[in-house]
């Protein structure tokens, strides 16, 4: 019998292309998948592909850890249109694919984060409230996609005082983080105190890790020509992986690290998934391995 590990490790799969991909990747030995839609859900069937895919997961002993939607649903322009209605139809869905997780960016109104909240406190104080009537959790990736405090078109969940101002605005438990340390480190914040402080509203963790360049930064500062952090695979990157399995487990967590690739400035291109697959496995030796079980 495969004896999965508690704690799954697997990798991000456009929604779209999930059917088509899987097969070609799982047999390296991920244990789950996220399945991610960019802006719009478009002309995916959610429910032949949700069926598929099962299918698939039954087949090989994965699991579908989140489906999500990454655009921006508070102003629904231009490109953003169907991002409200995308965030519903997963909602819906969700159960279909076995996952209790849809996550997302929150959208952002152009402007500070502060005046992103009313509109952020209505949207999804009613997404809160449809997703817990269907038994699942709402999770925030903390991605500032080049925005500040002051400034951006498509998240607001990237700080942790916007964290606080979140929760407080829409306080229900259901909603939560999808947290990744590389996020963190392109603002120059240690993530490992941030992880341990916040680790009760960390629903889904992405793989995916930062190198940051502190000679650049001392001698150049983070606004001059030279790049001073690049987003990483886990297993080439500056994060101690151990320890945050450790806080996570410490803390019950009970989710899956998804590996979010297409991002290492060196394992890329023809080496993608040469990195994802060391990703996973390194970061399942962090883990401790393959579960084994006690003797009797």
């Amino acid at each position: 019998m495969n004896q999965h590990h508690p704690l799954r490790i697997g990798t991000l799969v456009g929604g779209g292309e999930a059917v088509r991909v899987i097969p070609q990747i799982v047999k390296h030995g991920f244990e789950s998948f996220s399945l991610t839609f960019w802006q719009t859900t478009g002309n995916t069937d959610l429910v032949e592909t949700a069926k598929r895919v099962r299918e698939l997961a039954d087949e090989h002993g994965f699991i579908i850890s989140t489906v999500g939607i990454f655009g921006n649903p508070l102003t629904g322009a231009g490109d953003n249109a169907d991002t409200l209605a995308s965030w519903e139809r997963l909602i819906d869905h969700a159960h279909l694919f076995g996952a209790d997780i849809v996550s997302g960016f929150t959208g952002r109104v152009p402007g500070s984060i502060d005046e992103s909240l009313p509109r952020f406190a209505e949207v999804f104080g009613e997404l809160a409230r449809r997703a817990e009537d269907k038994g699942l959790r709402i999770a925030f990736e903390n991605c500032d996609m080049g925005g500040n405090w002051n400034d951006g078109d498509w998240n607001i969940a990237h700080n942790p005082t916007a964290w606080e101002r979140m929760f407080n605005a829409v306080p229900a438990d259901n909603i939560g983080l999808e947290w990744e340390p590389c996020h963190q480190m392109v603002s120059l914040i240690d993530p490992i105190p941030q992880l341990r402080k916040w680790v009760d509203k960390v629903f889904h963790v992405h793989g995916k890790d930062a190198t940051i360049a502190w000679d650049v930064v001392k001698e150049y500062g983070i606004h001059g020509p030279k790049d001073f952090v690049w987003h990483r695979t886990p297993g080439f990157g500056d994060t101690n992986w151990t320890d945050i399995i450790t806080i996570l487990r410490q803390a019950g967590y009970q989710g899956t690290i998804d590996i979010e690739g297409w991002h290492d400035p060196v394992y890329r291109d023809e080496l993608e998934m040469t990195g994802q697959v060391h990703g996973l496995n390194y970061l399942k030796r962090c883990r401790g391995g393959d579960f084994i079980p006690n003797p009797q």
